[in-house]
């Protein structure tokens, strides 16, 4: 039976060392696309994302679980020191997130990868929703990245960002 199983794609570039500085855009999504983050309101009329000047648009709810996801996030920057967050957006079932890893040393240990940070805001985000009753596994298995090559990827990916809220009702990962 296992051998009739399709061959599992690993998700990351062959080679290439997620420790490096550079930009990249995270998605971290939610088990079976459950709704449990946030809820849209307004219909999403304008950008609903937090920038790195803690912006706030009034057309994200968050529910407790999602107040959880969005301190965790932010206290990634105080985990890792070389790590900031320019950009992000909290959905109902999906977060988006830009994290910028710039060139500051590790210290005496290796330096944690790109993987390494998004699986301890997983585990840490999911030990405290458990705390206040989640039930269930909470965020799917890996998480999509792309790497920002350059000043317009980078502008497009904010955009996208930003616009995310406003095409909620139209985008992939929708589900009511």
């Amino acid at each position: 039976m296992k051998d009739n199983l399709p061959e599992r794609k690993h998700p990351r570039l062959e080679k290439y060392d997620y420790s490096s500085p550079g930009a990249y855009f995270i998605t971290v999504c939610i088990q079976d696309r459950k709704c449990v983050l946030s809820r849209i309101v307004g219909r999403g009329l304008a950008p609903a994302a937090y920038l790195s000047n803690d912006r706030i648009n009034d057309s994200i709810e968050y529910t407790k679980y999602g107040e959880i996801a969005k301190r965790q996030l932010i206290a990634l920057e105080e985990r890792y020191f070389y790590l900031k967050i320019d950009c992000y957006v909290i959905m109902p079932n999906h977060i988006h997130a830009i994290f910028v890893l710039d060139n500051k040393a590790a210290g005496a240990s290796p330096r944690p990868t790109l993987t390494d940070i998004v699986c301890a805001y997983k585990s840490l985000t999911t030990a405290e929703v458990k705390k206040c009753g989640f039930v269930g596994k909470l965020f799917q298995d890996s998480f999509y990245e792309h790497i920002i090559r350059n000043s317009d990827d980078y502008r497009e990916t904010v955009d996208y960002i930003l616009s995310n809220p406003i095409k909620w009702y139209f985008d992939e990962l929708y589900n009511e």
